[in-house]
């Protein structure tokens, strides 16, 4: 009986634990959704309205659409969400993805229109590489940040999904056919100048996005084939403080059984664990690959 009742309020702490971890989880979710919304807006409203530089997808047609008859940009971007968030919510469901889309879509519609009032029409520069270097630059970190909110930023995002989900289309492809028209259209309306440089802006935007949601690869891996796999890793976790793991593994060409080190180290430690490998066996063979992201002791937390 006292373990039954000792098992019964272990669970009752590890629910109370989960109730008040969770809300904390999506407040810092909505949080990020709410921050890269925000610096989505500074980009459109300092570098990509003021040098005519569309983004693709809804937000870009919206600039266009703005260029011509003069509508508010966070307006459009929110009439044209309409129809792809209930197709979003039908195709690909979840009362979270509606939710955090919605947030991602209606924060920057607002804060795109009311960033108007405050920030001159003129921008900071009306040089059209640093326009489009730090509005992609700001614009994939702010895509970046809604991601990391477990939130989508909607128009093209939310087609890509559903061409993936219903005909098989891969998102890059459907990310590529949006943004393609979307740029053909900005060289029709303003010029092909200007167009070219969207493509700048959006390869940016899309490097800064992946490097806010995967981290800077600063990481690398490395597999060593050696005769003295015990010397080495010995070497590696006293010098270099860094976990080891043993492989087997077996030569194709001798037959020969034998322990393959892998471990994951820093960037910076690269030139440091060559110098150990060499000092120990220059016979060696190895290959160090990028890692996007390290989590687990020693580095990032595993969350």
């Amino acid at each position: 009986m006292d373990s039954q009742i000792k098992n019964t309020l272990g669970l009752i702490q590890e629910n109370d634990k989960s109730k008040k971890i969770i809300p904390w989880k999506l407040v810092g979710d909505y949080t990020l959704i709410l921050t890269g919304a925000l610096v989505q807006a500074l980009a459109m409203r300092l570098f990509l309205v003021p040098g005519l530089l569309v983004s693709g997808g809804v937000s870009g047609a919206a600039q266009l659409i703005n260029h011509i008859t003069n509508w508010p940009i966070g307006l459009m971007v929110f009439i044209g969400n309409a129809p792809l968030f209930f197709l979003g919510w039908r195709y690909l469901g979840g009362r979270r993805f509606a939710f955090r889309t919605a947030l991602a879509i209606v924060s920057f519609s607002v804060l795109t229109d009311g960033l108007a009032f405050f920030i001159p029409p003129s921008g900071v520069t009306h040089d059209l590489v640093l326009n489009s270097l730090y509005g992609g630059l700001m614009l994939g970190v702010g895509l970046g940040l809604v991601y990391r909110g477990q939130g989508t930023s909607g128009g093209s995002d939310i087609l890509g999904r559903i061409l993936n989900h219903r005909f098989g289309i891969s998102i890059s492809q459907a990310y590529l056919i949006t943004d393609t028209l979307i740029v053909l259209l900005a060289g029709l309306v303003f010029d092909w100048e200007h167009a070219l440089y969207g493509l700048v802006m959006i390869y940016v935007s899309g490097l800064a996005a992946e490097v806010t949601v995967e981290g800077s690869g600063i990481y690398r891996t490395a597999m060593i084939v050696t005769s003295c796999p015990q010397e080495v890793a010995q070497e590696i976790l006293a010098v270099m403080e860094r976990g080891v793991t043993f492989l087997s593994g077996k030569g194709a060409y001798t037959g020969n059984e034998r322990e393959i080190i892998y471990c994951v180290i820093t960037r910076s430690e690269v030139s440091q664990l060559k110098a150990l490998v060499k000092e120990k066996d220059p016979a060696a063979f190895m290959v160090i690959g990028q890692v996007h992201e390290a989590l687990g002791e020693g580095f990032r937390p595993l969350k």
